[in-house]
């Protein structure tokens, strides 16, 4: 399938494999000249920068974590001269210092090169309206589907998240094709769709989405609301760039990502060995080429798999598994480690049920109590509620082995989100 793609690379295992050895080998010099942080710690590790003479030296090479990003603020693992940073974007954290990141001209230009891969391997034309619907500012998202867009060459519609009477106004009058948001925010304006009957008004036919973790069910749930055929799994953070580090094909067969640009492993998050092929661990990214402040082995605490052997759709970069969840975001409950996904992956055995759920913790008494709630679908009579309780709480209890409440509430009920939705509150502070 060579010459199926404009700015996606056509390359064997082999060329991807020699392009991340020749990346390697720079950006760790690069950073031992450049970075006090990163010559700091390669001395550490007792690294050599000039030896470097294959891939399996990368486990040679130091951790790098968001603390120190973080500890390195305001202009964190810079390895450029100030004069030379032309940008810079934060992550969207709330609590503490951010996470800043700083961007060379080339930085920008890999990016949205990046970018553009991902609007070509959706399917875009340079025909096509794309309307951005996240948030701009020292956050990547916003910046980077329109640096991206611009760059592939199709219309680009900033309109930002929220202000769904805006959003609706574009999808009908400007007759938007594609759409880029969190899943959050496509479920909600797929929501405002039908509920003001402009299913028949629009022309949509593609959703990019990213952010958050998603289930299925919550994907059809918009799928259908929104009338688009084909919807994509983007992949990326303000630390790489920024959103467009890879994409879900139509194929659905987990994320293509640019091993020419950077490289990932997965590690157990408990370990730091590598898992086994095939089993899930912790994503960790070396950057290949990136100048102002390039990764080394960096913990994202996302958790995911890598996917082998080649993919149907003909793309030739490699794969992992869509974001299964954070290390981080992991509870414990009565002494039983649980991930949010864990309760996900149980309401979708219940078709009677949407995709929306939130589970609240609390501690009465000195015992922990577990309430999760979730939405009946439109059109499921509300009488059954007590009953289809009860058997989700049974499911759960079997599946996690964990005594949980749930409540069953009405379309609608639970809250809203323009970006990522929080699924759990934990009070057990506040008993």
């Amino acid at each position: 399938m060579a010459g199926q793609y404009r700015f996606i690379p056509q390359m064997d295992e082999e060329q991807i494999a020699a392009t991340q050895l020749r990346g390697l080998q720079w950006t760790v010099k690069h950073v031992y000249e450049g970075s006090p942080f990163y010559r700091a710690r390669l001395h550490e590790a007792g690294v050599d920068p000039g030896g470097i003479q294959s891939l399996d030296d990368l486990r040679s090479l130091p951790l790098t974590t968001a603390d120190d990003l973080k500890d390195g603020y305001p202009l964190p693992l810079l390895s450029v001269p100030e004069q030379d940073v032309v940008r810079v974007h934060a992550s969207s954290g709330t609590t503490g210092k951010r996470k800043v990141l700083s961007y060379t001209q080339r930085d920008v230009d890999v990016w949205k090169n990046m970018f553009a891969r991902c609007y070509e391997l959706a399917g875009l034309t340079p025909l096509d309206r794309v309307q951005i619907c996240v948030g701009y500012g020292l956050w990547t998202a916003g910046a980077g589907f329109q640096l991206g867009c611009e760059h592939f060459g199709a219309m680009a519609l900033p309109v930002g998240p929220g202000l769904i009477d805006i959003q609706l106004q574009m999808l009908e009058d400007l007759g938007s094709t594609a759409i880029c948001s969190t899943a959050s925010m496509a479920l909600l304006m797929g929501e405002e769709v039908q509920k003001r009957g402009l299913a028949d008004k629009i022309k949509l036919h593609t959703a990019i989405f990213g952010s958050e973790a998603h289930t299925p069910k919550m994907r059809r749930q918009f799928e259908e609301a929104l009338g688009v055929q084909h919807s994509f799994d983007i992949s990326g953070m303000t630390e790489l760039y920024g959103p467009g580090a890879g994409l879900e094909c139509k194929a659905r067969n987990g994320i293509h990502y640019w091993g020419d640009v950077y490289i990932v492993e997965i590690l157990d998050p408990e370990t730091l060995q590598p898992v086994e092929p095939g089993e899930v661990g912790e994503l960790v990214l070396t950057s290949l080429c990136k100048e102002a402040s390039p990764l080394l082995r960096y913990r994202t605490r996302d958790l995911t798999r890598l996917l082998p052997g080649s993919c149907e759709c003909g793309c030739c970069m490699p794969r992992h598994d869509k974001i299964l969840g954070r290390s981080d975001d992991m509870f414990i409950f009565r002494g039983v480690n649980i991930y949010p996904g864990q309760i996900a992956s149980v309401l979708e055995h219940f078709p009677e049920l949407a995709s929306e759920y939130q589970i609240a913790l609390s501690r009465r008494d000195g015992l922990d109590h577990m309430l999760v709630r979730v939405e009946r679908l439109p059109g499921v009579e509300h009488g059954s509620d007590e009953q289809l309780a009860k058997a989700v709480s049974g499911e759960i209890r079997k599946q996690i082995l964990v005594r949980t409440e749930v409540e069953v509430q009405r379309p609608g009920a639970l809250p809203r989100s323009f970006a990522k939705t929080k699924r759990v509150q934990d009070d057990r502070g506040e008993e």
